[in-house]
């Protein structure tokens, strides 16, 4: 009887660490936005259509009840750690991590919103590296830790010559070089297309999807994140209150998601649009 009665309670506190089913999920819609509801009495902020904030917002969804997958094609089956997966190419190799994803959904934005001249990242060796040079024909060569640029090929803008670009970018830069070349904000100031920043070796990135707002000024807002190995980008499940998960609560203090706890100090920004 004794046993069974532990099985009994096993079982209960097992099932209420599963997130509940989500009335936030609307399994239709093929966005951020239409794909993840508002609690009630909230409202999402206002986004100008041509912003990063509004970009990020309307980042595509694989279809309801999709698995991450890793680079190699096997599946993340862990479904308390995400609810949707966003529809971004990874590759096939282990490149796009924490915070390459966050890298790619800002250059693609900057890309798809013609200001290639705008997209630029450090390495983290502090090597500053533009498309625009890219573009004029230059690589990276390196040489021990040194970085320089070498003008192998001919002038040129297409889809194949920005993602070899990006390759590059993924192999050089991560969370410390982000950590160093972003704008730190105040965690009551933040929006989408901001991002979660714990520099370091390993670190991690997570990037502020969505934000919504009530008539007393309370603020949610949602996160994803890339993980390691290199994996498709997921929306993430919100552990510290399952009521309104994916939604998590804006305030000072420690933010834990499902693989990583930050602080609210560690919000930071890129360059504003």
């Amino acid at each position: 009887m004794r046993c069974l009665l532990l099985v009994f309670f096993a079982i209960l506190l097992l099932q209420s660490c599963r997130p509940a089913s989500n009335k936030y999920i609307d399994s239709k819609g093929g966005n951020i936005e239409t794909r993840i509801l508002l609690p009630e009495g909230y409202s999402r902020i206002v986004c100008g259509d041509s912003t990063f904030s509004a970009y990020v917002r309307h980042l595509p969804l694989l279809p309801n009840g999709t698995k991450v997958h890793y680079f190699d094609g096997s599946v993340k089956d862990k479904p308390d750690v995400y609810v949707a997966v966003i529809d971004m190419e990874t590759g096939k190799k282990d490149l796009q991590q924490c915070a390459d994803v966050a890298i790619h959904v800002r250059a693609d934005y900057l890309y798809k919103s013609n200001r290639h001249d705008k997209i630029k990242f450090n390495f983290t060796s502090g090597f500053e590296a533009p498309y625009s040079k890219w573009m004029e024909g230059y690589r990276v060569s390196l040489k021990g830790n040194k970085a320089e640029w070498v003008k192998v090929a001919a002038p040129g803008d297409n889809e194949q010559i920005f993602r070899s670009y990006m390759d590059v970018i993924y192999s050089y830069c991560g969370s410390l070089s982000l950590s160093r070349e972003l704008k730190k904000i105040r965690f009551d100031e933040i929006q989408p297309g901001d991002i979660l920043i714990k520099g370091g070796s390993p670190g991690h990135v997570e990037l502020v999807t969505d934000m919504a707002i009530d008539k007393h000024g309370n603020k949610i807002y949602m996160l994803a994140q890339g993980y390691m190995p290199s994996q498709q980008m997921q929306l993430l499940a919100n552990p510290m209150n399952l009521s309104i998960s994916p939604w998590y609560e804006l305030k000072s203090g420690a933010i834990r998601t499902p693989e990583c706890v930050f602080n609210s100090d560690q919000f930071m920004r890129f360059e504003v649009d």
